[in-house]
């Protein structure tokens, strides 16, 4: 049987688990950087295994 898929993020979500204010997901998307979101109509989503990903595969650690 197959899971239940996941709820998509909205921006206010991703930038809740981030920790950074949504107007830093406006401006990292605007310069191609950031977790991949989609349009969905008029809205951005994420999924929240991509936005995982991508804070996971992030090589900067803070000593």
């Amino acid at each position: 049987m197959e899971s239940q898929p996941h709820p998509l993020w909205g921006v206010h979500e991703v930038a809740t688990y981030l920790g950074v204010p949504v107007a830093t997901l406006y401006q990292w998307r605007h310069r191609a950087y950031g977790p991949r979101g989609r349009r969905v109509g008029r809205y951005i989503r994420y999924d929240p295994d991509d936005v995982r990903r991508w804070f996971n595969d992030r090589s900067e650690t803070v000593t």
